[in-house]
């Protein structure tokens, strides 16, 4: 390059750094890095991911476009795209000892919500019928909610869905029910997961509830995917047609979606003639070009590394933490008084209600994310309403990630503890409206008492270390 060209070059600011190039951004995400760091993330669907993922969400993989699959794309150049796509497909299929004559892999949805979306386009079809556990039972959107007066999801749009429930007494999935309305529904598919619902799923009961109806199986594993990989939850591979899950979670990897199928042969047709399962190209074509464009590369190399770190013996280890610290979490909760749904979890979350105490998701939420702990709202079994629901969804795995052990966790319930105490006493001079609750939480007197456990819990959080890049 001449020396214009170099000048050119350099005037672009392409090789600047963003605290350079873009410093009131680069601020803000200072900004978020700090209160990760210093806060005490609970949210029972986010996880720090390591800084190889960093490394590779941020390499050169972001500038190719490679629309097709391996060996088919439209664009040239591709030749060290389809090699690293091909190992991570050959790695998700390890992680959870599949055997590639038996499943095939889809890595390349953007998350989890398309992949589920992927999946119905291409098996069920406009209009077919669907069962997925409802949303306030601790169901997912993309299961198929849907209200009284709206349609809430694109999945309740365009496929009819009819959802399953828990027993209202135990809140364990009601199975006998379950089977009682598929097979008056007769769904194209039943689906087998769930968003906050705290313990393990009976894929043996589902397969026989699908054969009973003629049913596919689907196990959505986004939320116990770690677990799965690490053989400490049931494994939904030897049941289903097709399992989803997304890569964030309990993986603790990159924000991305990846879609399993079975393939090779079915059954046996009358002639004794094998029938050979058709999944692979209807959701391989619902993916691309069906629902996306492009895929993501950067993300498909950081699925392919973390399913590398997933295949681990250290990670079998933090994923046994992650269930140790959640039984801590469930049992220390109970113990301070409040009621924690189905009596425990056999999880990485414990789904807390609040309603005997007479405090509402929306405060306790926020009350905690005043004193720096994230945790989200959540309707419980008997909710009417996703917008003021009766708890919490509470979750161990990002402090496991940042060397929390039961030890640890019990002084983190006793923080929770006080805060929603703090709530309580709120809401004893504000009375129950949100609106005079969130003035009184602005007064002179309780505010002092929010600043004195945020400055606590964040002299807390600081001692434990933050995976990731050191200067983002």
């Amino acid at each position: 390059m001449d020396a214009n060209g170099t000048e050119e070059f350099e005037e672009l600011n392409l090789n600047r750094p963003l605290s350079e190039d873009d410093p009131e951004l680069y601020k803000i995400i200072l900004k978020e890095k700090d209160r990760q760091r210093r806060g005490l993330e609970m949210i029972a669907s986010e996880n720090f991911t390591s800084r190889a993922v960093h490394e590779c969400l941020s390499s050169c993989l972001t500038n190719k476009y490679s629309e097709g699959m391996v060996g088919q794309r439209y664009y040239g150049g591709n030749e060290f795209i389809d090699e690293m796509e091909l190992l991570c497909q050959k790695r998700c299929l390890e992680t959870f000892h599949l055997s590639p004559d038996s499943w095939g892999v889809n890595v390349q949805p953007y998350s989890g919500s398309p992949a589920n979306f992927a999946v119905y386009t291409a098996l069920v079809g406009p209009h077919g019928r669907i069962m997925g556990l409802d949303l306030p039972d601790g169901g997912h959107l993309t299961h198929g909610f849907y209200t009284a007066t709206r349609k809430v999801s694109a999945t309740s749009i365009f496929f009819e869905s009819m959802p399953y429930k828990v027993d209202p007494k135990t809140g364990l999935i009601d199975y006998d029910r379950l089977e009682e309305n598929a097979l008056i529904f007769r769904p194209t598919m039943i689906i087998a997961g769930m968003s906050c619902y705290p313990r393990s799923l009976d894929y043996d009961r589902f397969r026989s509830i699908c054969d009973k109806v003629g049913a596919m199986l689907m196990a959505d594993m986004s939320h116990v995917s770690g677990l799965v990989a690490a053989e400490l939850a049931p494994s939904p591979f030897q049941h289903c047609d097709i399992v989803t899950t997304t890569t964030h979670k309990t993986l603790r990897g990159p924000r991305s979606g990846i879609i399993f199928y079975k393939i090779g042969e079915k059954c046996k047709d009358k002639s004794g003639s094998p029938v050979l399962y058709d999944y692979d190209s209807r959701i391989n074509n619902a993916v691309f070009p069906g629902l996306q464009g492009g895929p993501h590369n950067h993300q498909i190399a950081a699925i392919a590394t973390t399913m590398r770190q997933a295949n681990t013996t250290s990670f079998r280890r933090y994923q046994s933490q992650v269930l140790k610290n959640s039984v801590a979490l469930s049992e220390g909760i109970m113990k301070a008084g409040y009621d924690v749904v189905t009596g425990g979890t056999d999880t990485h979350l414990v789904w807390v209600d609040l309603r005997s105490h007479k405090i509402s998701g929306a405060k306790a939420e926020k009350i905690l994310e005043c004193v720096s702990i994230a945790v989200n709202k959540n309707t419980v079994p008997g909710d009417k309403s996703a917008f003021s629901p009766g708890g919490l969804r509470i979750g161990s795995p990002a402090l496991t990630t940042r060397g929390m052990k039961e030890e640890e966790i019990a002084i983190v319930v006793d923080f929770i503890k006080e805060a929603l105490q703090l709530s309580k006493d709120i809401q004893a001079k504000s009375g129950p409206p949100l609106v005079a609750w969130n003035k009184e939480l602005q007064s002179d007197e309780f505010q002092e008492r929010v600043l004195d456990l945020k400055k606590r819990v964040e002299a807390f959080a600081e001692v434990f270390p933050m995976p990731g890049l050191d200067d983002l």
